[in-house]
């Protein structure tokens, strides 16, 4: 892995592909074609560049891709060489060059779009020619004279883009969730640090928008880091999902070309390489067609985001106002609100994590119909399906950086609007309903509500409990269910209330 940025925008499209300046002339099947003198790229990249000039991106915007694409060639050269079908200085050069890719050197020659037709093919034979040119110029040679390093009779040894492609979108996925699952993991402690600060902190809370009994709002942010722990948990299992590649499965699985001893040296070394829990997958035939793992990942990442997006409406229902709304918290302060209304102020941190997930919503449903797609031994779709993913676990991670720094480190309590809230609030009856029952307590709340006094003073009006025992039950501690009460009060009669309605 490299310390490169995962994530760079290119230009947008400008239309017609158009080579300026020298150039040198490549051949493929097709014919011939001019290719930049001083590009690392060759004639297959070329002529992706020329059909597929769709989003304006290419596949370097994800560096997590391009030191994936690199490592399995390493990890393959290795095993070409191991197994003597590879000579040993072809497979040493191979390795090197591999390596200053990792290091984020030659990611500017990674010029194919990120959405391609041909399942891949146009990105791997990228990476052969890359590779193949720069070994080259390490020889002595000129950029395309292949004749001594040949981006597919050398660089593409025992492989075919079914294998190579699919693995490396794996490999670069598990990079890339390893950090999005690190930025995630810092949030939660950020919640989680916010309810030990706000642990004493009384709120009302509510349930379809309407008074419900009390809590603290540390049990309330506590709650969130919770609910995001599960989800990286679920997050973090899926790596070993992505471990599972179908390397040395060639075409369709059945390994054509390769070595039969190929696909567990080139998986050994993968794994060495890469940290992975790097397998052989048990049915190559079935691997190398099936998608599966990437709805698996687009499902849990889409889980962790509507759930990250509803703690964000939360967030922005709690500090509403901060006059004429709900006022309970206090965020960070970002910028101006409002080109007309002075001193506005907008919860745009919250705003901009809840369009991130609308985004990663969308993607899932991106994934979910490239899958189904896929038709017999290959599925030609997963170019769609990585830069579905990819992007999402890079938003996400950007999301939940913004997020901790700009907002959840930031926020304050009201704590004379929690206290008032509290103190006028009448579902603090509940509280009191073991004892007095639950028709007294209705009672009692309808007649709060009309009269606007406080539930304890009704209840001691009432001589339904003493002032001391009133108070002992709506401690704070106790309302929230920290400390619940212990000590156990005779419930109120009928004939107590009726004695209580007459006056």
């Amino acid at each position: 892995m490299t310390d490169t940025p995962a994530y760079k925008l290119d230009p947008a499209p400008k239309g017609e592909h158009v080579v300026d300046g020298p150039v040198r002339i490549e051949r493929d099947s097709l014919g011939e074609k001019a290719v930049p003198i001083d590009a690392y790229w060759g004639i297959h990249t070329e002529r992706a560049l020329e059909n597929f000039p769709i989003t304006g991106r290419s596949i370097s915007v994800y560096s997590d891709l391009v030191d994936a694409l690199a490592v399995v060639k390493q990890a393959a050269a290795r095993a070409n060489r191991e197994i003597g079908v590879l000579s040993h200085e072809k497979a040493d050069l191979i390795d090197r060059v591999c390596d200053r890719i990792r290091a984020g050197e030659l990611h500017d020659q990674f010029k194919v779009g990120v959405i391609q037709g041909g399942a891949g093919t146009s990105t791997n034979m990228n990476t052969n020619e890359v590779i193949a040119n720069a070994c080259l110029v390490e020889m002595g040679h000129a950029k395309g004279d292949y004749q001594h390093l040949h981006p597919i009779d050398d660089v593409n040894r025992s492989q075919s883009t079914n294998d190579t492609y699919p693995t490396s979108i794996k490999v670069a996925m598990s990079f890339t969730l390893r950090r999005m699952l690190a930025e995630l993991r810092l949030l939660i402690d950020a919640f989680d640090a916010k309810g030990v600060e706000f642990q004493d902190v009384l709120k009302v809370g509510r349930t379809q928008l309407q008074d419900a009994v009390p809590m603290t709002l540390g049990q309330e942010f506590r709650g969130f880091a919770v609910t995001l722990g599960e989800d990286h948990e679920r997050l973090e299992e899926t790596i070993r999902f992505l471990s599972e590649v179908n390397l040395g499965a060639t075409a369709i699985g059945t390994g054509i070309t390769a070595d039969p001893s190929y696909a567990a040296a080139a998986c050994a070394h993968l794994a060495d390489l890469t940290g992975l829990p790097i397998v052989t997958a048990p049915d190559l035939i079935e691997a190398t067609s099936d998608t599966g793992v990437f709805m698996s990942v687009s499902a849990a990442l889409k889980r962790c985001a509507v759930k990250l997006s509803k703690i964000c409406n939360d967030l922005r229902l709690l500090s509403s106002g901060p006059q004429a709304g709900f006022g309970e918290i206090l965020l960070p302060p970002k910028q101006a609100g409002s080109s007309i209304m002075p001193g506005k102020v907008n919860p745009v941190i919250p705003e901009v994590v809840n369009q991130v997930a609308f985004a990663v919503i969308g993607s899932d449903a991106t994934v979910t119909a490239a899958s189904e797609a896929g038709q017999l031994q290959l599925n030609a779709f997963e170019p769609v399906i990585a830069h579905s993913i990819l992007q999402s676990l890079h938003w996400m991670t950007q999301a939940c950086l913004t997020l901790r720094i700009n907002c959840i480190d930031g926020i304050e309590p009201n704590r004379e609007r929690l206290d008032a809230m509290v103190g006028s609030s009448v579902g603090v009856v509940t509280a009191l309903t073991p004892y007095i029952g639950y028709t007294a307590s209705a009672s009692l709340a309808h007649e709060a509500l009309v009269s606007h006094k406080s539930i304890a003073d009704l209840v001691v009006e009432a001589g339904l409990m003493d002032r001391e025992r009133v108070a002992k039950l709506l401690e704070p501690a106790r309302l929230s269910g920290l400390h619940p009460a212990t000590q156990a009060m005779p419930i109120i009669t009928p004939e107590m209330l009726a004695q209580h309605e007459r006056g």
